[in-house]
């Protein structure tokens, strides 16, 4: 079986925050939305299904983990998530905080807006990572 390996748009579109237990952390570089994205650390996985079934639930607890930040932290009014994979097949799932207020509401956030990458990367990186520390299982890589 193949290494995991993250794909290379994944790379160079995100700041990679940590791990949990069956996920990479990453977050996204835009600094439009909050927005952190899931990977399983599981080579050649392309959909949820294709998980163990215990892998399935391992997300599902991560996810919400995720999910609950974003509402509790930011007070997000909406917390989208999703898994695409259109244009990045390996498995990902997107965790977005959504506002009112933000540039693409009330519609997607794909392709509404060029990505404005952070200015301060390594301070949110580190906010993010001390925001993360409060999930169980969170590690800094």
């Amino acid at each position: 079986m193949r290494q995991f390996c993250l794909h290379p748009q994944l790379v160079a579109d995100t700041l990679v925050l940590g791990e949990l237990p069956l996920c990479l952390v990453l977050l996204a570089n835009d600094s439009q939305y909050p927005w952190l994205i899931l990977v399983p650390k599981l080579a050649e996985l392309r959909e949820i299904h294709h998980l163990s079934e215990s892998d399935q639930q391992q997300l599902m607890r991560e996810s919400c983990a995720v999910a609950a930040l974003l509402e509790s932290e930011l007070g997000a009014e909406k917390v989208n998530v999703a898994a695409l994979g259109n244009m990045v097949a390996q498995l990902h799932v997107h965790h977005v905080a959504r506002f009112s207020s933000d540039a693409a509401w009330p519609a997607p956030i794909w392709g509404k807006h060029p990505a404005q990458p952070y200015a301060d990367s390594g301070e949110q990186v580190s906010l993010w990572q001390r925001r993360l520390s409060a999930i169980e299982g969170f590690t800094t890589t």
